[in-house]
């Protein structure tokens, strides 16, 4: 089995979009025994909450939901627990770092690290573009599990 955690700064926009991105893209290809995948915060902003309207919003677009996420913080031992721990920018690999005490393992990676246009994920909380969010996390979540296959 392999486990994944998506990993943002608050747990309600970028990461929730990929757990349930990739999410359904397991599930359509008939993998989901083979996966556990979640999502995360570096920060402690939005514990508790639930995924932000608008990006709950987008996901229902394509018939993906959402429902019952609330946000947590990434600990220490997600390290240990997860095979991949994938971040949508360079703040979010860095806090991620910090959280983990360092990736002795080599298990943090940017999402759009698996595409053929490596980058951030702009966080649609300031962008307020949730569209262009969409197509990161679909292209990145779409490549990467083409990479584990």
């Amino acid at each position: 089995m392999t486990k994944i955690l998506f990993v943002c700064h608050g747990n309600i926009c970028r990461s929730p979009m990929a757990e349930f991105v990739m999410k359904d893209l397991v599930e359509k290809a008939g993998l989901t025994a083979a996966f556990e995948i979640a999502s995360a915060a570096t920060s402690t902003e939005e514990i508790g909450n639930p995924v932000y309207p608008p990006a709950r919003r987008k996901l229902a677009e394509h018939g993906i939901s959402c429902a019952g996420k609330t946000a947590r913080q990434m600990t220490r031992a997600d390290y240990t627990h997860y095979d991949l721990l994938i971040g949508m920018d360079h703040a979010n690999l860095r806090n991620m770092t910090r959280i983990c005490g360092g990736d002795p393992a080599g298990k943090i990676h940017a999402l759009l690290d698996y595409t053929a246009r490596p980058g951030e994920v702009a966080d649609p909380w300031y962008t307020g573009d949730f569209e262009a969010t969409w197509r990161d996390v679909y292209e990145g979540c779409t490549a990467l599990l083409r990479s584990l296959l």
